[in-house]
């Protein structure tokens, strides 16, 4: 049988690698219109503050080990049009811009996503850059290095990281966001309050409420001036930082997508054309907290589905599991650790969902030094499932978030998270876990509601 697959980045790799340990027999050719596969984005941040000193380090994989495994790898190859009916794809070799044809009995899309770029007057100014794949990092590593004032438009978990790493490298810093709050897809109100006061005390100035309307020239410093309306703030560069889109432009129109383009596939990681599979960036996911599709870019998805992908080439073995779009960040010292939903996004669902914030030591008073754990726990008041938790700390708690997001892929309840076993020892934790102690809270507050429901009407003698 043969395989093409087009894109490869995280998705891309992990799919080669499987088809080659389950089906080594199969002819596999990959079309990757960089010159590169397997830049892992995420740690620019690092490269950004020193402590990553080359950006090259930022690759787990090369054309070579593909090509080792036993694929054509063709880079510097840019797939141009796919006629799905055909099965054929015409490529450009952007070397040579020869033109010509392939036929496939499998195609798989790992073709990735790329930064939303807003239609802002100025956006192609030369210092407005973005920030994904290995060039734009070095870019941005560049002309940082040559500038002092730095603006990142976009709070996510992009631009609160890049913000970090520049104030950390002593620039001055200025973090503009549309919404109310930063990290709103990921975190409630009470921890981003937290990482806001964090982020200004590192002298971070940060406007919330203010959408970037323009970026022109600065005729007096020479630098660039960032409008949005009410303010105009001055920088050196300024870093867009407002999300990502799939890129599915070869496939729109023959198979099935959500209304923003992401290809939607089912648990098999099958398109609505059963020969052509979709994994990463490119497509949807389910979203395990409200079941329903989500986009999600991840690379832990990426390569969860790039191998799901491969395994079900030759039929049905492994189903896509779903993700609670687990995540985490450092900053300053502190974890940010994430999973599932916030309690204002599972409302805007619709979901009837109650959320407890818990904050205590994560180990007995007694134990030095000690540091305390914020933990927000959501859930649906309706089943009593969980939903998702936000934890902060200077203790290291990626593992509990972890921890959360198998009990929401089991739908496992509040109710089972405040007794389900976990070690005590007094150098690690409280007798009862403060994952334990969250949920204890979460059901004395839905034991105090049903009560105040249940209680009698006082009389009006």
């Amino acid at each position: 049988m043969k395989v093409i697959i087009v894109g490869c980045t995280h998705a891309g790799v992990a799919a080669v690698r499987q088809i080659f340990q389950e089906y080594p027999d199969t002819e596999v050719t990959i079309y990757e219109r960089d010159n590169n596969v397997s830049f892992l984005s995420c740690g620019i941040p690092l490269y950004l503050s020193g402590q990553v000193k080359r950006l090259e380090d930022m690759f787990y994989a090369t054309p070579a080990d593909l090509a080792a495994l036993g694929a054509k790898v063709c880079i510097r190859h840019d797939v141009v049009k796919i006629d799905t009916a055909k099965k054929d794809l015409t490529i450009e070799n952007l070397e040579t811009h020869e033109i010509f044809h392939d036929t496939y009995d499998k195609l798989i899309m790992t073709t990735g996503s790329y930064v939303v770029v807003p239609p802002l007057m100025g956006i192609d100014h030369e210092r407005v850059l973005l920030c994904k794949d290995y060039w734009q990092a070095q870019a941005i590593h560049d002309t940082a290095a040559q500038h002092r004032r730095i603006a990142v438009v976009g709070g996510g978990y992009v631009g609160v990281e890049l913000t970090e790493a520049y104030a950390q490298t002593d620039h001055d810093v200025t973090l503009i966001q549309g919404h109310d709050q930063i990290l709103n897809n990921y975190i409630d109100q009470e921890i981003s309050g937290e990482i806001t006061d964090l982020l200004t005390d590192h002298g971070v100035q940060i406007h919330l409420n203010e959408r970037v309307q323009a970026f022109r020239a600065d005729e007096k410093t020479g630098g660039l001036l960032i409008d949005t309306g009410d303010h105009a703030y001055a920088a050196d560069l300024a870093i867009v930082c407002t999300g990502f889109m799939a890129n599915t432009d070869l496939l729109r129109g023959q198979v099935t997508m959500d209304r923003h383009g992401a290809i939607i596939t089912n648990d098999y990681q099958q398109t609505s054309d059963p020969d052509i599979y979709a994994a990463g960036d490119a497509c949807t996911v389910r979203f395990n907290p409200t079941g329903k599709p989500a986009y999600i870019p991840l690379a832990t998805n990426a390569v969860r589905q790039g191998m799901i992908a491969a395994r079900n080439l030759y039929g049905h073995k492994q189903k896509f599991l779903g993700t609670q779009g687990s995540t985490a960040m450092m900053l300053f010292g502190n974890t940010l650790a994430t999973t599932g939903i916030t309690l204002t996004n599972a409302r805007k669902s619709g979901i009837d969902a109650a959320g407890v914030l818990y904050h205590a030591n994560y180990r007995p008073d007694f134990m030095h030094p000690n540091t305390p754990v914020t933990i927000k726990l959501v859930y649906d008041r309706q089943d009593r499932r969980v939903l998702g938790a936000q934890l902060w700390s200077l203790h290291e708690v990626t593992q509990s978030a972890n921890a959360v997001s198998i009990a929401i892929q089991n739908r496992n309840t509040i109710d089972d998270l405040a007794y389900v076993d976990m070690l005590f020892q007094p150098h690690f934790d409280q007798p009862f876990n403060y994952l334990n102690q969250a949920a204890q809270m979460a059901v004395a507050q839905e034991t105090a509601a049903t009560a105040r429901h249940h209680a009698p009407a006082a009389r009006k003698d």
